[in-house]
């Protein structure tokens, strides 16, 4: 099923306005509401957003859901790997896809694709983080980023060389989970003090034991086998205020993919994070001493309920010298991640600067001690 979005005035191919928040006509201007289907504007001839009566499938409240989940997914509800067609509803072209693809664009016509059985039913997100960040403010924003690069080569500074800015929505799990355990750590209190013949140094020692049973809401993780995990979990945060029902429009315009993982095959990397959150909370918690080793910890971390969401993020491919590099906004923080090239020149020229000035600090020190003149 392939959703294209008409104006209701001209006929042309309506998407998603990331300033506005609504659907939007780039050939008269004419908006439509997202939120509100029933407003004026909403043509069901034309405009038709899909429903999503089964979005709440995605929010598995307790482990039970989770194995009918999994029975879904193994009965072959989910296909991978396999070219899928569909046709441009503009100009008939063939629109070749993976089985991945949730939105796209004709490759003949350009015209913005959603291909709703790919986000409808068990497939269906229950929520949506729509763009606020347009494609030129995004471009915007890379080039200052390059030009703080104070290692990069002068050539990538420029930022003349932006091969593509595609903006993509990811699919991730966010997981409610639940620490319990409990924690034994030892502590000091450090005392100094001198009469008029020594200087004296106190240490007690003390045994500490915590008991622990905390909840943390909305740990995100990528579900896509083409993102690097690393730069996504460096996209965080989000801010899931925003966050919307889930409606098909707000996907157009955009590249969209549905997810690769399942919550329950991501929950292992969702683990050590929640523990290492308690064991600073609870570290967070011993106060007034000295110093603080914990010498052993129990936890049990089980999830609580899972959400299925879409979140905005801009990928930028840069071409510099023959090689691409590909860079990760946040669509609605602008917050940037990736890897820049290394000038090794300036590396160097760094180095050199910090011995340079080490040599000169030492060589004053080395003066005044002596008591003689700075550079005699």
């Amino acid at each position: 099923m392939v959703l294209q979005y008409k104006c209701p005035d001209c006929g042309a191919d309506m998407e998603f306005n990331s300033q506005s928040g609504k659907l939007a006509c780039p050939q008269c201007g004419r908006e439509v509401d997202i939120d509100n289907r029933n407003a004026p504007g909403w043509n069901e001839g034309d405009v038709v957003p899909p429903t999503n009566e089964d979005a709440a499938n995605n929010v598995n409240e307790d482990l039970g859901e989770y194995e009918q989940f999994e029975e879904k997914q193994e009965s072959g509800a989910f296909q991978n790997g396999e070219a899928v067609s569909y046709s441009c509803q503009n100009c008939g072209a063939e629109i070749i896809t993976t089985s991945d693809t949730v939105a796209t664009r004709c490759s003949f016509c350009g015209a913005p694709v959603v291909l709703g059985d790919r986000c409808d039913g068990a497939l269906a997100p229950s929520r949506v983080l729509p763009f606020t960040i347009s494609k030129q403010q995004a471009q915007d924003a890379f080039k200052k980023w390059c030009k703080k690069g104070l290692l990069s080569p002068r050539g990538f500074m420029n930022a003349d060389r932006i091969k593509s800015i595609t903006g993509i929505y990811v699919p991730f799990w966010l997981f409610d989970v639940n620490s319990q355990g409990e924690i034994h750590a030892t502590a000091t209190r450090v005392r100094h003090y001198s009469d008029s013949s020594y200087n004296y140094t106190e240490t007690k020692w003390y045994d500490i034991y915590r008991r622990f049973d905390v909840n943390y809401n909305m740990i995100p993780a990528d579900a896509s086998e083409k993102m690097d995990d690393l730069i996504m979990d460096k996209m965080e945060p989000f801010p899931y205020q925003n966050l919307k029902p889930f409606s098909a429009p707000y996907l157009s315009g955009y590249i969209a993919e549905k997810y690769n993982y399942t919550d329950q095959q991501l929950f292992p990397r969702i683990r050590p994070r929640a523990e290492e959150y308690t064991t600073d909370f609870v570290r967070g918690d011993i106060i007034g001493y000295s110093s603080v080793h914990i010498e052993q910890k129990q936890m049990n971390i089980r999830p609580r309920k899972t959400e299925y969401v879409m979140l905005p993020i801009w990928m930028v491919c840069y071409d510099y010298q023959n090689t691409e590099h590909n860079f990760a906004m946040n669509g609605q923080t602008g917050k940037i991640a990736g890897k820049p090239p290394i000038s090794k020149g300036k590396v160097a020229g760094f180095f050199c600067g910090i011995s340079a000035g080490v040599f000169l600090v030492t060589k004053i020190l080395i003066m005044l001690i002596a008591g003689g003149g700075f550079f005699s």
